[in-house]
């Protein structure tokens, strides 16, 4: 199928009737926007409720045979609200009945928490005069609740060959015993990557509530720029180290097919956003870095050995000792003679000394030291492989704003320098970086 735009709106685009509006215009300004995964409504305002939230209390009160009819009817007029705000004619009162039904049944969480897409997407529909496909339909899980993404593409082509404009509810399937099986939390863009892939669209849209990915924290730096480009390894390099950017897994399906992944604000659709492409695309912007982002709270643990180097078997033992504690390291920065175990606070608990007493033990090194209270921040960029001066112009910054560098690291694909600092300088560190290379934007 070609000249298709698949378009998934998230819970924000789709509060309230008024979301609803929004998104109807965005929809029928270009026809090509032919198949629509909604999510559930989101929040109106910042004490409001999420409507998958509801769902799951809703069906934690029934299992546990405690009524539920206060929190379901805060639901109910949700979706009534939504309705008599579109002037639409739907009997949603009897589909909220049924449902309610089946969670005061034996459904499943997964079952009660998928609702709130399904309802959605069954408003939309009317809403847009598409035909409305459920999920249960296309997306596959085997037995286990494993998904089975080939199975689904095949499933998807066959559904929607011959059905030209269509709304699916984001964020659930159906395993092979029949069962409603739901993805992780934000699953409907996994939904939306999936539909994209299966159908072979031009452009898969991600619409939500930001104007795109930000060039780092608009919490640390003010008014921080935006990422017009993007590709795959710079956003799970971005994304990993705790940016506020879709997860690799929305994305999986679509990574190797190059369909290009626009993000776009649903409340000020004319902005260009950030597009997703390829990562072998050429590069046609020309900034050195695309985005700084990092993560607090982690623990090094600092280890020197003369002769290190040609002792056979020492990395070995070191990591043996990591995985006999359940432990994983982010990072091992090393020299001759020297190397360092960069990890999560929450990975390490309370296992400082002991993991330190044990390397100690079995590796015998000449000084083994723990750094606690350390961050992480990652300069990110394609652009840096071909620019020289990008450390230096890093390590500048940190310095003339007193930041002590405590341990630095760069991948071979040069994608990224990570440096390691104490967590009290953690926003000093990103904003005084971001500062350096404001310019070059």
């Amino acid at each position: 199928m070609k000249d298709i735009i698949v378009a998934k709106f998230g819970g924000s685009s789709l509060a309230d009737g008024n979301q609803f509006m929004k998104v109807k215009d965005i929809i029928t300004g270009d026809s090509r926007r032919r198949y629509i995964i909604p999510s559930a409504p989101g929040k109106r305002y910042s004490e409001d409720h999420k409507i998958t939230d509801l769902l799951y209390m809703c069906h934690q009160l029934a299992s546990h045979r405690i009524n539920f009819d206060e929190v379901y009817a805060i639901i109910s007029k949700r979706y009534e609200d939504i309705c008599t705000e579109l002037g639409l004619k739907l009997n949603i009162k009897e589909i909220l009945s049924e449902i309610k039904v089946g969670i005061t049944g034996d459904a499943s969480g997964d079952y009660a928490a998928s609702r709130g897409e399904y309802l959605n997407a069954i408003i939309l529909s009317e809403y847009l005069g598409f035909e409305f496909v459920d999920a249960s339909e296309m997306i596959i899980f085997d037995c286990d609740n494993n998904f089975d993404l080939e199975k689904t593409r095949v499933k998807i082509r066959a559904k929607l060959e011959e059905i030209p404009y269509a709304v699916i509810p984001g964020f659930y399937g159906e395993n092979e015993k029949g069962e409603i099986v739901t993805f992780s939390r934000g699953g409907s863009d996994i939904t939306g990557s999936v539909i994209a892939s299966a159908v072979e669209c031009d452009l898969y849209e991600n619409w939500t509530d930001v104007s795109g990915f930000l060039m780092a924290d608009p919490k640390i730096v003010s008014d921080p720029k935006p990422i017009k480009s993007i590709t795959y390894k710079e956003l799970r390099e971005l994304s990993y180290m705790g940016a506020p950017v879709l997860h690799e897994e929305a994305v999986f399906p679509i990574k190797h097919t190059g369909i290009p992944v626009n993000i776009k604000n649903t409340n000020f659709p004319e902005h260009y956003g950030t597009m997703i492409v390829d990562d072998l695309s050429p590069e046609t912007y020309p900034e050195t870095i695309t985005g700084i982002s990092g993560k607090k709270n982690f623990t090094v643990i600092s280890i020197e050995k003369t002769m290190m180097s040609s002792e056979k078997g020492f990395l070995r033992k070191l990591i043996s000792v990591m995985e006999s504690n359940d432990i994983s390291i982010e990072h091992m920065p090393s020299s001759i003679d020297s190397i360092s175990l960069v990890i999560a606070d929450s990975q390490l608990g309370s296992k400082l000394d002991k993991v330190i007493e044990e390397i100690r033990i079995y590796c015998r090194p000449d000084s083994i030291v723990g750094y606690t209270d350390m961050a992480l921040v990652a300069v990110v960029g394609r652009g840096m492989i071909r620019t020289r001066g990008i450390s230096a112009k890093v390590f500048t910054a940190l310095a003339n704003e007193g930041v002590n560098i405590r341990m630095i690291t760069q991948g071979s694909s040069e994608l990224n320098i990570i440096v390691g600092i104490e967590n009290a300088d953690f926003n000093r560190a990103i904003s005084a970086i971001y500062k350096a290379f404001e310019g070059d934007q």
